[in-house]
């Protein structure tokens, strides 16, 4: 969707204002939709700007600045925090891979899956597995 000029916006109210159509006849004179008209009327009204507000689109941010800064006080007090830990810490309606991108771009680090007790007894990893994705298991007897 494209940015109409400000010189056209003006000359759309201007017309209104005149008097010289409704909405529909406005709008199909200037090449517009009917939409356009509506909400830059509603537009004037509200703020009494009529300038097309780019800054204002878009989806609003989940993770704001003060986010930021509890992220760091958790991670300081407990550095194997996982994201759903945190999520739930700092009471976030988002997705972890979101939490993720917010955690890089302040350069910070977490664990990236829970804990669990080291076990001695057991070999707990198998290996690397085979290409193309074939697996054994290490240790076994092929007959």
């Amino acid at each position: 969707m494209r940015t109409f000029s400000l010189d056209l916006r003006e000359r759309i109210l201007a017309s209104y204002d005149r008097k010289e159509g409704t909405r529909e006849q406005i709008a199909q004179r200037f090449k517009v939709s009917i939409g356009m008209v509506k909400k830059l009327l509603q537009q004037r009204r509200r703020t009494g700007d009529i300038a097309p507000r780019h800054r204002f689109s878009g989806r609003k941010a989940v993770i704001l600045p003060a986010h930021h800064q509890e992220m760091r006080v958790l991670l300081r007090r407990k550095p194997d925090m996982t994201l759903r830990e945190m999520r739930v810490a700092l009471a976030l309606a988002c997705t972890l891979p979101a939490l993720h991108y917010a955690l890089q771009k302040l350069g910070l680090t977490y664990k990236k899956r829970h804990s669990e007790p080291a076990n001695k007894a057991v070999r707990i990893s198998r290996g690397r597995a085979a290409p193309g994705g074939a697996r054994r298991a290490v240790g076994t007897r092929r007959d």
